[in-house]
């Protein structure tokens, strides 16, 4: 110090300010949004990665498989920390049965192949079968019914364009870029008479576009029967492209997805009986909008095809369309239980049955046990613990189920129209297919969230875009600070399926 430098006298003297620490839910706020932002990124590339595996980047088509991993992995780690993650009975015995499942695995299959292939193939049917899944019990720990329509408002919004696309493959030549499937191979995509593909718009295979379908059916039923602000020629086009979809999609599956969310509709007319009057002008609109589009060629062209399918498709099994249809949805569930009493203890190996896992054995996509999802489970895990996942499956299936129709008496319709748009994706849907298992957890765990009460809304977050619901504005000023609002404010009732904690 030098000593003819003059000093501060000691009155004047300051220690420097200690950093405050945020509130500890400031930082939580933060973690839940970043979580959202996650959640909407994990919405857009389940939207979009068949666009990158067939057109933008086809040479990485089998990394960019599992894309959405390392998200949903992203996201457990951000939950834990902010106290979301879940809990509950269905989170701790789907634990259980995974760790069983991949134990089993691996001990079957270690006398005959290399450790380090064991490791990837049961790795990856690990990943199929339940990676995913805690990621539909953090959906509504995180987001409430403005959020779902917010994300319902996108999916009615995106399926003008998504139409359009679907037409144009279903115009276009089979081994035209357009119908390309993905990665660096000349395969096509699935044909369904008439020299025409099953269009997939922008994902994979057929599987996703039907599963965009029956979402788009549910949120556009839902604003025509709740009255949302929304553009009618947006609600208009909307539902034209829906019905051009399922006709170019030349998919029974299509018409029985959307036909689900018919009688989700149908469920709500008998148990809210006001409904009816609401949605009677927009059924009027629908009808005329139909017969007009009905002098489209393309919409003609693709009906006949589909309806040609229906007629073979029964006149092959020698049974009529509806009971065919009806055979088709269930015999899926029946088919593993024929050959239960031959399998092995621990099955043939976890992940031997799915696309991925054939890679790693045979070098090629391929179905080496079973092409039905039921089936595949048994035999990949066995009569115990593959059961044990399949009952797992339905338990959460009937519970979801059970919560929307007890939402649905409390007057909220949304979550039972999301729940047929995704029920059968749960319970029975392939989980191989990356597609199928994203949508299942997304649908099923926005319609757990669309039965949160309405008043659980975070303004600054869950506004509308251009043309959707209008942004509230608060009526007066609040009479506290955030901060002591914050304080004073009730605890939430825990969700009794999410079972997220918050210490």
């Amino acid at each position: 110090m030098n000593p003819n430098q003059p000093q501060m006298p000691v009155a004047m003297r300051r220690k420097a300010p200690a950093t405050v620490a945020p509130p500890p839910w400031l930082e939580r706020d933060k973690l839940i949004e970043n979580i959202r932002r996650l959640i909407w990124l994990y919405f857009l590339l389940l939207i979009f990665e068949g666009a990158l595996r067939k057109w933008i980047v086809p040479r990485y088509s089998d990394p960019l498989l599992i894309i959405r991993d390392p998200i949903a992995i992203l996201i457990y780690l951000l939950a834990i920390k902010a106290r979301v993650f879940p809990r509950g009975n269905f989170m701790w015995s789907l634990v259980i049965i995974s760790l069983l499942c991949w134990t089993a695995g691996i001990l079957v299959l270690l006398p005959y192949l290399p450790i380090q292939t064991v490791i990837l193939v049961t790795g990856y049917g690990f990943r199929s079968n339940f990676l995913h899944l805690p990621l539909l019990f953090i959906i509504p720990g995180v987001f409430n019914p403005a959020h779902v329509r917010r994300m319902g408002w996108w999916i009615i919004l995106g399926m003008i364009p998504m139409a359009l696309l679907m037409a144009y493959q279903f115009h276009a030549a089979p081994d035209s870029f357009i119908n390309r499937t993905v990665g660096l191979g000349e395969a096509q995509q699935i044909q369904t008479g008439g020299g025409k593909i099953r269009p997939p718009g922008t994902f994979s295979f057929i599987s996703g576009a039907i599963l965009y379908l029956s979402a788009a059916a549910a949120f556009l039923l839902h604003a025509a029967l709740s009255k949302l602000p929304y553009k009618n020629w947006i609600l208009g086009a909307s539902g034209l492209s829906v019905i051009v979809g399922i006709a170019v999609s030349g998919s029974r599956s299509a018409v029985l997805s959307v036909g689900l969310i018919l009688v989700a509709l149908a469920v709500i007319l008998v148990v809210r009986p006001s409904a009816v009057t609401k949605f009677g002008r927009v059924l009027l609109l629908v009808i005329i909008l139909g017969w007009a589009l009905g002098h489209v060629p393309i919409f003609r062209e693709g009906v006949g095809i589909l309806s040609d399918r229906f007629t073979e498709s029964a006149a092959e099994a020698d049974t009529s369309i509806a009971r065919g249809m009806v055979s088709r949805v269930f015999e899926g569930f029946f088919e593993g239980f024929k050959v239960i009493d031959r399998m092995p203890w621990g099955g043939y190996g976890l992940g031997i049955g799915t696309n991925g896992g054939a890679r790693f054995l045979v070098g090629r996509a391929a179905f080496l046990l079973a092409e039905n999802e039921w089936a595949r489970i048994l035999l990949e895990s066995g009569p115990f613990f593959g059961l044990a996942f399949l009952l797992w499956r339905a338990a959460l299936t009937f519970r979801i189920g059970y919560l929307a129709f007890l939402q649905l008496l409390l007057g909220r319709t949304l979550p039972l129209f999301l729940f047929a748009a995704g029920f059968y994706s749960l319970i029975g849907g392939p989980f191989g297919q990356p597609t199928n298992v994203g949508f299942a957890v997304l649908l099923m765990g926005l319609c757990l969230a669309a039965g949160k009460p309405e008043n659980d809304v975070d303004l600054s977050a869950a506004t509308e875009p251009a043309g959707g619901v209008k942004k509230i504005a608060p009526s007066k000023l609040p009479s506290r600070s955030a901060y002591s609002a914050r304080l004073h404010q009730p605890i939430d009732a825990r969700d009794p399926l999410n079972d997220s904690v918050d210490r």
